[in-house]
């Protein structure tokens, strides 16, 4: 079987499988370069309300094709660091439903979403200490903000494997699931998304990345939108809102 990524909408979320199964789902060159215009189109699409990023099986991904580093280290790092930029900046939540091994670039995929939900049993780390690779800035500072930098560098320094409960307990992921259960609740999970206003968390994305120019911006959107008001009645009337913002499919 080729390696690939697939995609699926269904019911406005959109699902993006990495499939590379005779190697846990690893990701080769090609995939790393498929990744931001497959996102771009994702984005772009005005049905797509959530992304939900896995793997294919029973792994998430075991991180970059190592023999893509014989090469040019420098270039191939360049790939999966567009392609993790590209994943942060996608404008709609974004959740990694993740099993198995996360690792490596896996590990970068995953701190790229804004949510992480885990089955039990999967398996984390940040592996360049084992190649003599320096981790990306842009990766290091996104993993820093999300387990702080004490967790950050025990996984940077020692490239050693944690599990779902220290994954839980230091922030790198929100939820575990038993066995099982893992897309049961990221289909329940989703659905409550994709029913809330893009506007809200469009605006608290950026927010919430950092983003201080936009404040403007967005009480305009908020103004011009209708969802406040909608959503007010909605509750009022004690039915389900109908939002009707969405996200500009340029800038």
């Amino acid at each position: 079987m080729e390696p690939q990524l697939l995609h699926s909408v269904n019911d406005s979320v959109a699902t993006v499988v990495v499939q590379h199964p005779a190697k846990r789902n690893v990701m080769t060159a090609a995939m790393w370069r498929a990744l931001p215009p497959l996102l771009d189109s994702l984005a772009a699409d005005p049905g797509v309300r959530a992304l939900v990023v896995t793997g294919e099986g029973g792994t998430f991904c075991a991180g970059a094709d190592i023999s893509t580093l014989r090469g040019s280290p420098e270039e191939a790092q360049g790939l999966a660091v567009r392609a993790e930029d590209a994943l942060a900046a996608f404008p709609k939540p974004t959740l990694a439903a993740i099993r198995g091994h996360c690792v490596g670039g896996g590990a970068q995929l995953a701190a790229a979403c804004d949510l992480r939900f885990a089955e039990e049993g999967a398996l984390f780390g940040v592996t360049p200490a084992k190649l003599g690779v320096v981790y990306p800035a842009s990766a290091t500072r996104r993993l820093v903000a999300l387990v702080g930098p004490a967790t950050a560098k025990y996984l940077l320094f020692s490239g050693e494997l944690i599990d779902t409960g220290r994954a839980l307990r230091t922030g790198l992921v929100d939820e575990v699931l038993p066995a099982g259960e893992l897309g049961q609740r990221v289909a329940e999970f989703t659905r409550v998304l994709v029913s809330r206003s893009q506007l809200t968390q469009a605006a608290a994305k950026e927010f919430a990345n950092g983003r201080t120019d936009r404040d403007a911006y967005w009480s305009t959107q908020a103004r011009g939108s209708g969802d406040t008001a909608e959503g007010v009645a909605a509750f009022l009337e004690r039915r389900q809102p109908c939002f009707t913002w969405s996200v500009p499919t340029s800038g």
